[in-house]
């Protein structure tokens, strides 16, 4: 039994090294009753890590088997982030400028498509503004929205791209760049606040022109 999980947890070691399994068999593993084992697996589903469906074999009543959820495989480690990083870096080093921009600007075309569609029913710019920071909130980008004065500050506390940012310099031009394109090109944006700069966080002040 892997040591590094704690006893609630141990049914998702199971179901990660054995794949699909009968509630018996996860019973069995824990070394506890199939009523203990159907709490723990209960209480895992509730936080969406594991899932339950029915299998029939033969004549016999179907069997209920437990599997993990994406959650579920997620409690386990995964590099590809710092694999699509080491790739972003050498894709930096070894293109010029103007190739790197193409391929950031056709990645960067669903996110502008999705903020498009989210912003199609706000009617000024604050509700554009405040809108556009909570999309980035459900991105990962703690982001808030602040009205001062004529103008709105959108706030980025946290950039879940900042050792991407850190190699491609690129990322940080885009954003601005996306933020236009969406809001439209009366809006004016000015970055007041950088953290790749060493700054806490990205600030962007934005008023109508």
């Amino acid at each position: 039994m892997n040591n590094n999980f704690p006893d609630n947890d141990r049914a998702i070691w199971i179901l990660k090294t054995k794949g699909p399994q009968a509630l018996c068999v996860v019973a069995e593993e824990l070394k506890i009753t199939m009523e203990g084992a159907r709490f723990q697996l209960l209480k895992l589903a509730n936080e969406g890590l594991v899932e339950a469906s029915t299998e029939a074999k033969g004549r016999g009543r179907p069997k209920q088997i437990w599997s993990l959820t994406e959650a579920g495989h997620a409690r386990f480690p995964d590099r590809h982030q710092d694999l699509a990083t080491r790739l972003l870096c050498t894709m930096s080093s070894t293109l010029s400028p103007e190739k790197m921009g193409e391929v950031l600007r056709a990645t960067a075309q669903g996110i502008v498509e999705k903020y498009r569609e989210a912003l199609k029913d706000s009617k000024d710019l604050e509700s554009k503004v405040r809108v556009l920071a909570d999309l980035r909130k459900r991105d990962g980008y703690m982001a808030e929205f602040q009205k001062e004065g004529d103008s709105f500050l959108l706030i980025e506390n946290h950039c879940p791209i900042r050792a991407a940012a850190k190699c491609c310099q690129w990322f940080c031009q885009s954003e601005q760049e996306m933020f236009t394109e969406v809001l439209g090109k009366k809006a004016h944006i000015t970055r007041t606040e950088h953290l790749p700069s060493g700054q806490r966080r990205c600030v962007y002040r934005i008023s109508g022109t």
